[in-house]
């Protein structure tokens, strides 16, 4: 009986996780970290490193089909990586000063008005664009706003899939398609390095449900980006959105009634 619970929770969480990553980059450890929590009982460090690790992979693919695809800011999106996961640390630091709870769901609330904001105001910036912008100010661009979403980050201590989202969208002025491949590609190597700690500090995870995490997240994620790279702007908006508000929603309703 216990195998088939382990079975279903990794299974849904890594559906909820790999489309998430898929369609909008979104971090692993939105989805199973609690999943994992709640129904499995799993000590949340432990947890948290598992969800990580399921990230890995699944954002590997998921930049490898965007790059594929030339939907993929690899210059920028390394600059803007060193800048995250350096304000990272710092904003891990300063949290550590001035402990507070008042913003533990925020990563979560966030999912969920992100991806009312794809339903209603759809991201319709083209490639050209996108190309219109000088290369040095798009550099310091990545700089400025990496530093914000790692800070943020490490002070929340979640949401930088979807802080990178929203930044690349918004303020960088990224075709969806480009932010997305951008934004799993950054999360590829936050998350190994993150996922690394993690288990260097925690220990060996349950390696059932480590497995299960990582194989079942990464399959959705890749059926995910297949489907964004071929699918029309106005499709790719409407189908993330509805994927981002349902997980939110879902997230939520785990935390609220467990």
């Amino acid at each position: 009986m216990q195998l088939i619970i382990t079975l279903l929770v990794t299974f849904f969480a890594g559906l909820g996780a790999g489309l998430g990553t898929g369609f909008a980059g979104m971090s692993a450890a939105a989805v199973i970290s609690p999943m994992l929590i709640t129904f499995l009982g799993m000590d949340p460090y432990m947890a948290v490193g598992i969800a990580l690790s399921s990230d890995v992979l699944a954002s590997a693919v998921s930049a490898y089909t965007y790059h594929k695809n030339k939907n993929l800011d690899i210059r920028n999106g390394l600059i803007m990586m060193a800048s995250v996961l350096t304000f990272t640390v710092i904003g891990s630091y300063i949290a550590s000063l001035v402990p507070s709870k008042t913003m533990g769901n925020f990563s979560v609330f966030m999912t969920f008005l992100l991806g009312i904001k794809f339903i209603v105001r759809p991201v319709m910036t083209t490639k050209e664009a996108m190309a219109e912008v000088s290369a040095k100010k798009r550099a310091i661009q990545s700089i400025l706003c990496g530093l914000l979403i790692g800070f943020i980050c490490g002070f929340i201590g979640a949401g930088g899939g979807m802080m990178m989202l929203l930044i690349l969208t918004s303020v960088l002025g990224y075709e969806l398609k480009t932010a997305v491949g951008t934004s799993v590609f950054i999360m590829a190597f936050t998350a190994f390095t993150g996922a690394a700690s993690h288990f260097a500090i925690g220990g060996k995870p349950d390696m059932l449900v480590f497995s299960l995490c990582v194989v079942f997240t990464l399959i959705w994620a890749r059926i995910a980006a297949l489907f964004a790279n071929k699918a029309k702007p106005e499709t790719l908006n409407r189908a993330t959105g509805i994927v981002l508000v349902i997980l939110g929603i879902a997230i939520m309703g785990v935390g609220f009634f467990f």
